[in-house]
């Protein structure tokens, strides 16, 4: 499938939430355990900016589609990190600055060496590198976008479902984006195969996994795909991948949901 990158841009922009009424959440408060999942996908969208540091020093910077699609890609899901504030603040919950500040100065040291190890991986691998982050790339935004609706579904709070279902349409076209990078990456390369599989299997985590604390990723896992609901939508995704050349069967939602 091709992406048109020309049309992308045109239609980037902030989520619009100027016509949701969020005075509904003070009226009608989301339950603590929507709250909590809430926190948890504010903080990660916020550190979308320190994924593309990451990118940034590997081949994919020579990549003008890429680097083009990376620029709103990283702006649109800041945007989504501020829509989600502005339901916490309607709880009186930390958000935005006050909270990403908390969070980043909380991260663990790992956090400051992992630029280090994308620039030495993609200076051993090459540019079969773009196709590793590609196909991560798609798997992280099919997960989220699925993590959405199972927010907005447990939740049934009609202003949360049209705040998340917004956010849930920019996600798409992220995913558009890499999974065409990620199924001509692969097809083009046997050796690409065998990276992303291998990567896959030993290193992918749940979003946000290593940048939140553990317990916080466990109980997200556990409360929208931990019943029958959300492990029919993991195995949804694990469909998609096994689309990709060269990696059916690999099950990495369905294991982290099971897990």
């Amino acid at each position: 499938m091709d992406f048109d990158i020309a049309t992308f841009k045109t239609r980037t922009g902030p989520v619009d939430v100027s016509d949701i009424d969020l005075t509904a959440f003070e009226r009608q408060p989301l339950d603590a355990d929507t709250v909590r999942c809430l926190r948890y996908m504010h903080d990660v969208e916020f550190h979308t900016i320190c994924y593309l540091r990451d990118l940034l020093l590997t081949p994919a910077h020579r990549d003008p589609d890429v680097t083009a699609f990376l620029t709103f890609w990283c702006f649109e899901e800041y945007w989504h990190g501020e829509a989600i504030g502005a339901v916490l603040a309607r709880h009186r919950e930390a958000a935005w600055q006050e909270r990403v500040g908390a969070m980043r100065r909380a991260l663990p040291t790992a956090d400051r060496l992992r630029p280090f190890a994308h620039l030495l991986g993609s200076l051993l691998v090459g540019d079969d590198y773009t196709a590793v982050h590609m196909v991560w790339g798609a798997v992280n935004e099919w997960c989220t976008q699925a993590a959405y609706a199972r927010l907005g579904e447990r939740a049934g709070h009609p202003e949360l479902s049209r705040v998340l279902s917004r956010v849930m349409r920019q996600e798409g076209r992220h995913i558009d984006f890499y999974a065409s990078q990620a199924e001509s990456r692969l097809g083009a390369s046997a050796r690409a195969r065998r990276l992303a599989r291998f990567a896959l299997r030993r290193f992918w985590r749940p979003v946000g996994a290593g940048v939140m604390p553990e317990e916080e990723t466990q109980f997200v896992v556990r409360h929208l795909f931990g019943d029958e609901d959300g492990v029919a939508a993991a195995q949804r995704i694990d469909r998609r991948v096994d689309r990709f050349p060269g990696l059916a069967a690999l099950h990495l939602c369905e294991r982290a949901a099971a897990a």
